[in-house]
């Protein structure tokens, strides 16, 4: 099977050429030469990958490039922005996709379309969709779209929305809270009984390859997540396992703690921390057959340890 991935310089992508390289011929679409250290896979240079001349014969696409969370946003108009890459973009590359009839497309959404906080059930593939931010705006107009682009036709698409991807090596708001950790500060999180869902990056990566291929993925669209949702306490206590540290926590109240963090312009991040997120994957379960290769705890584990190898 030949297989074309975007965004195979990034976190996610990385880890999934690694995966299937030996599977599947695999070429990539950069901006720029990268180096995979991995044989056998052809590298595709555009300055504009959306436009770029797709080569005949290709039976997947997997679009995991795109415009991301920016922390210092600077522009003006973000939404714009991410429009003009994550939707435009993106059709750019899904016309080409149907005019050199590519069997499937793998587009890489994210959970918060569905929302931001869960607060009496998890989120599942029918709930209506709430975007909060500008980036699950432009990832919901992008699948809104590409289902319009796709019906009637012979290429399949397959719509993924993960939640927050971790591993000892994430980039953003992981990578900090991996720094947080490791230091020996006690953390605030004594009273917290919240319930997460994330998904560790091979179990994400499975995922995928489960979709690359399997008949009852075509033109559905999945959430994925590790099996347990877990609290931020029982987050850092699995780092800390990891990194063979004692967790020490202190408590202050959450309602004291919503309020600092609005006086200091950081509600996102208590809702990050101290509220709920959970995923509801009996979907994936039911029709894919899918279950995570790795635990959550064991992925917490994994990237705790492998954290403190990486900063020897």
């Amino acid at each position: 099977m030949k297989i074309l991935v975007t965004g195979a310089s990034g976190f996610v992508g990385g880890a999934l050429v690694q995966q299937i390289s030996s599977l599947h011929g695999i070429q990539v679409l950069t901006r720029k030469p990268i180096d995979l250290l991995i044989p056998d896979v052809q590298q595709l240079v555009a300055a504009n990958i959306f436009a770029a001349d797709l080569p005949e014969n290709i039976d997947v696409i997997i679009h995991l490039a795109g415009r991301a969370h920016i922390l210092n946003e600077q522009t003006t108009d973000p939404l714009n922005e991410f429009r003009k890459v994550n939707v435009e973009g993106t059709l750019q590359l899904a016309r080409q996709a149907l005019d050199t009839k590519v069997k499937r497309f793998i587009f890489m959404s994210s959970i918060g379309v569905n929302g931001s906080v869960t607060l009496q059930q998890p989120f599942t593939e029918d709930a209506l969709p709430q975007p909060h931010a500008d980036y699950a705006v432009s990832k919901l107009e992008a699948e809104q779209e590409l289902k319009k682009l796709f019906a009637g036709s012979d290429t399949e698409l397959v719509i993924i929305r993960p939640p927050l991807v971790y591993a000892a090596h994430a980039p953003g708001n992981f990578a900090r809270l991996l720094k947080l950790v490791a230091s020996n500060l006690p953390l605030p999180f004594a009273g917290t009984n919240n319930k997460r869902s994330f998904v560790a990056l091979e179990n994400l990566v499975d995922f995928i390859q489960t979709c690359i291929e399997h008949p009852n993925a075509a033109n559905q669209t999945f959430l994925v997540a590790d099996q347990t949702p877990i609290s931020t306490r029982e987050l850092v206590q699995y780092l800390k396992q990891g990194m063979g540290k004692p967790a020490h926590f202190i408590y202050i109240p959450e309602p004291l703690m919503k309020l600092g963090a609005a006086c200091i312009g950081r509600s996102k991040l208590y809702e990050q921390l101290f509220e709920s997120l959970e995923v509801d994957t009996t979907k994936a379960q039911k029709l894919l057959g899918w279950t995570a290769p790795l635990s959550t705890q064991q992925a917490m584990l994994q990237a705790g340890q492998n954290y403190l190898k990486m900063k020897e």
